[in-house]
């Protein structure tokens, strides 16, 4: 039995009637050719089965073709619709994404950085614990590798792709202003390790003091007590004057929607609740989640398209604020009147036209 002969890039360019540097143009998307000229290539390496060796292609150009891509979950669908996002703009420009996940741990963020950079690739896109204090984010730095952070509010020489958690975080301060609320607080995971959940607790705190509120109550909780209701409704007991929660993202807030009836308290009758992301899910419960709806694909694709400018030798500049809007949903409303009788009654909700972030952006 003979040897399967090996289609080269000649191959495909004789078969296209191109020459080589024009089939490799198309092939690798890297450079300008008509359309019938494209369609000819492409048919020819479909046909013929050619496949592009990765190895020779590195050693051709000194690149890889390959972005690394660290980010603290893939459970949560936020970082999950983000890296499709960031994957469809890459791939469109020939380049491979390597995803890993550090569930949040600082030391994990640095060994996942150190193994993608040993394995050569040409940027990075990075939501992190601590992405100023970390070596191996420096080191790429250091090696001109291009770094793009995702979802971090905008740090010092660092172009992140996000949302303003302060300004969002404020807008839900208020809504809770609108529907009465005076007594509120802030429920947080990971509060030290997430620089996305300080800054929204920050927002949060100064405008609910601009607009005469009480402080929030800042409510840490571990990762069993956010996953346990019983023991969440042990310490939501904790506040009996709270009349409403801003949870830093939805599965926090639903997780408070699963804790209330454990208390004796009823969304949002008794306790109203705020979420932070939009995930679809929240739209499915029987109380609609109220929350600050992102679009983490579209920051996905920015991070994406800001650290090709840098991959093609251009200056990645700090980048501005993706828009934001507030979902209105069954799970806010004005505090229940005070009444020991009155079990169901709840104020009703006031005319508060949705919110979105260009309203302030322009």
């Amino acid at each position: 039995m003979t040897a399967r002969t090996r289609i080269t890039i000649k191959d495909v360019a004789l078969a296209a009637g191109c020459g080589v540097a024009t089939a490799s143009r198309v092939l690798n998307k890297s450079g300008p050719a008509s359309a019938e000229t494209r369609a000819r290539v492409e048919d020819a390496a479909r046909r013929m089965g050619f496949v592009f060796s990765a190895t020779g292609r590195a050693l051709q150009s000194r690149k890889s073709m390959t972005v690394g891509c660290l980010i603290p979950s893939l459970a949560n669908p936020v970082f999950a619709e983000a890296v499709q996002g960031a994957q469809e703009e890459l791939r469109s420009h020939g380049y491979q994404l390597l995803v890993a996940s550090s569930n949040y741990d600082d030391e994990t963020d640095n060994d996942i950085l150190t193994t993608l950079l040993s394995k050569d690739v040409d940027g990075l896109l990075v939501t992190m614990a601590a992405p100023q204090e970390s070596v191996p984010l420096a080191q790429a730095r250091a090696r001109d590798i291009p770094v793009c952070l995702m979802f971090h509010d905008p740090l010092p020489d660092w172009p992140s792709a996000h949302v303003s958690n302060a300004q969002a975080a404020a807008e839900v301060a208020r809504q809770f202003a609108l529907y009465g609320h005076e007594r509120t607080g802030f429920l947080a995971l990971r509060f030290s390790t997430s620089d996305r959940s300080r800054n929204r607790f920050d927002g949060f705190r100064a405008q609910c003091a601009a607009l005469n509120l009480a402080p929030p109550k800042l409510i840490e909780i571990t990762e069993t007590e956010a996953n346990t209701p019983s023991i969440l409704a042990q310490r939501l007991s904790d506040h009996p004057d709270l009349t409403a929660i801003f949870a830093s993202n939805d599965f926090l807030a639903i997780a408070v929607q699963k804790a209330a009836p454990l208390m004796g308290r009823h969304v949002p009758q008794d306790l109203s609740v705020v979420g932070f992301d939009g995930i679809e899910v929240g739209r499915l419960l029987d109380r609609s989640l109220a929350t600050i709806e992102t679009t983490p694909e579209a920051m996905g694709r920015q991070a994406a398209q800001t650290l090709l400018t840098g991959l093609q030798g251009g200056a990645m500049t700090e980048l501005a604020p993706l828009p934001f809007t507030f979902r209105a949903g069954a799970t806010l409303s004005g505090p229940r009147a005070k009444s020991p009788d009155d079990d169901r009654g709840a104020a009703q909700s006031p005319s508060v036209p949705p919110f979105t972030s260009n309203d302030k952006q322009g």
